[in-house]
């Protein structure tokens, strides 16, 4: 189950909360919310769903604390509103117990360690093609991300049993990448292209067929978060010399 991988612990209870009988089921219905988790809406997203759709083999079931799943409503139903989804009826959060009872309570700390950034919070606006401004606030972008790629997007002619229908096609060209991203850039980027639908759904809305995009983002674990994206074309002067600039500038500390 691509939504639960690593979460913890390797064995569920089926039937599960939400009435799969099967694992087959379970990890079915449970694919469909793997764009949501690639917004990067809450940190406990993963965690609440996996204990609906995949709950620990104990001797009895652990639910979701009430408060958990408020938090994680309000975090990420602004997001599936932006694609017109609902947040379902199922997973109603009156359902659930209070914290002083036997259940999942959130397992992130509101604040932030030092030296650590936090995550900019995923909006619907998120991966929308941007036009540059000015050269110097596209080079700022690029100082203020992880990585900055350009890539090229084709169709499939026919859609293979995945979430996106775009691969990587041809040259690959990284402008920045970190320590974390040395040797892994390109199957990192497949795997946000595999997983985050409908981001690449918003780049490429103007642009069907696919085409050249530049994209920036941070690295967040095991995942890369995309939060910009260009397309690449002659008439954006502004993009084009900030990329043949990038080499040589210092961002400021």
């Amino acid at each position: 189950m691509a939504l639960c991988q690593n979460i913890g612990y390797e064995n569920m209870r089926m039937p599960n909360l939400l009435g799969h009988e099967s694992p087959a089921e379970a990890v079915q219905q449970s694919a469909s919310w793997l764009p949501l988790l690639a917004r990067e809406c809450h940190p406990d997203a993963r965690v609440f769903l996996c204990s609906l759709f995949a709950p620990i083999c104990l001797d009895r079931f652990i639910s979701p604390c009430k408060s958990l799943c408020e938090s994680v409503r309000d975090s990420c139903a602004p997001i599936m509103n932006c694609y017109g989804y609902p947040w379902p009826e199922i997973l109603r959060c009156d359902q659930y117990p209070e914290d002083h009872l036997m259940c999942i309570s959130s397992i992130t700390n509101s604040t932030v360690q030092p030296g650590r950034r936090r995550v900019p919070q995923a909006s619907c606006r998120d991966c929308e093609l941007e036009e540059s401004t000015t050269t110097k606030e596209t080079l700022e972008t690029f100082c203020r991300n992880d990585f900055v790629v350009k890539l090229r997007l084709v169709r499939y002619k026919s859609s293979p049993a995945s979430l996106s229908h775009f691969s990587l096609a041809g040259k690959f060209d990284v402008l920045k990448h970190g320590p974390q991203l040395v040797g892994q850039i390109r199957s990192r980027i497949e795997l946000w292209l595999e997983r985050d639908a409908t981001c690449v759904r918003n780049m490429t809305r103007r642009h069907s067929q696919g085409g050249t995009f530049l994209v920036t983002g941070i690295v967040q674990g095991e995942r890369l978060v995309v939060n910009k994206a260009y397309f690449w074309h002659k008439r954006d002067k502004h993009l084009i010399a900030a990329a043949r600039r990038w080499k040589h500038y210092q961002c400021k500390t």
